[in-house]
């Protein structure tokens, strides 16, 4: 089963990802990143898809480094990041996901004043990332057991960053693991950080702010910080791919 899985991980996936990625309904999307910061995109990846990806944790192979939370004071748990050449999916999802949030992108930095615009493409991007040292690859395999959490951060790698990123759950809640909830929280100026706890299926992704993005107040817009985690697993495992735009120094 496992070789199986692993095969097709190679095999070209590049239209049918770009099919999916394409049937999402990005309107809604795009509104809901600009009413919550995250969206939810419902079955983006099939189990058999799911299983294969978690089935390269143990393969060191594949990846450059791995990182356990507990001795960074970064929660309990670890994850590993993928070396490149990146297994075949990962590396459609990439380029097929950042083709609708750019726009997005661009239209948050535009409204906080934030002169940085992102190419169409993103090769380009990727390009832009490696000029200036930034050219160790970042999507990574995150894998919990129970009493594992992953602490409120900010993943910035350098000085290129591109403000949303997407998470896709790899196992199934319920039957894999209990607990272990997305955590997203979002600090306005002067007043208390608002929590969203997101809901997630197996295959399900979601997209959310990197950083920070735009919020409109009685007096024009501005800039809210955002933070994401992974509340405490009560039992089993989980494993989730996290699929982030820009590389890493």
């Amino acid at each position: 089963m496992k070789a199986l899985a692993t095969k097709n991980l190679r095999s070209p996936v590049s239209s049918d990802i770009a099919a999916r990625v394409g049937a999402i309904d990005w309107r809604q999307a795009s509104h809901d990143l600009d009413a919550q910061g995250c969206a939810v995109l419902k079955h983006l990846l099939s189990p058999d898809e799911c299983h294969a990806l978690a089935a390269f944790y143990p393969d060191d192979t594949h990846f450059r480094s791995r990182v356990v939370m507990g001795r960074h004071g970064f929660g309990r748990g670890e994850y590993k990041y993928f070396s490149y050449p990146l297994p075949d999916l990962i590396a459609e999802l990439r380029p097929a996901l950042y083709a609708p949030l750019v726009s997005v992108a661009n239209g948050w930095n535009e409204t906080m004043g934030i002169e940085t615009r992102y190419p169409e493409l993103h090769e380009a991007f990727l390009k832009r990332c490696h000029d200036a040292g930034q050219v160790r690859p970042t999507p990574l395999l995150l894998q919990y057991g129970a009493g594992d959490y992953n602490c409120l951060h900010q993943d910035l790698y350098g000085e290129h960053v591109f403000p949303l990123q997407v998470a896709i759950l790899l196992s199934e809640p319920g039957r894999d693991f209990t607990g272990g909830e997305f955590v997203l929280t979002e600090q306005r100026p002067r007043m208390q950080s608002r929590p969203e706890v997101v809901t997630l299926a197996q295959g399900d992704a979601v997209v959310f702010a990197v950083h920070h993005r735009p919020v409109q107040g009685t007096r024009g817009f501005y800039r809210v910080n955002l933070r994401h985690g992974v509340s405490r697993i009560r039992s089993g495992h989980r494993h989730t791919l996290g699929v982030i735009f820009h590389d890493a120094k």
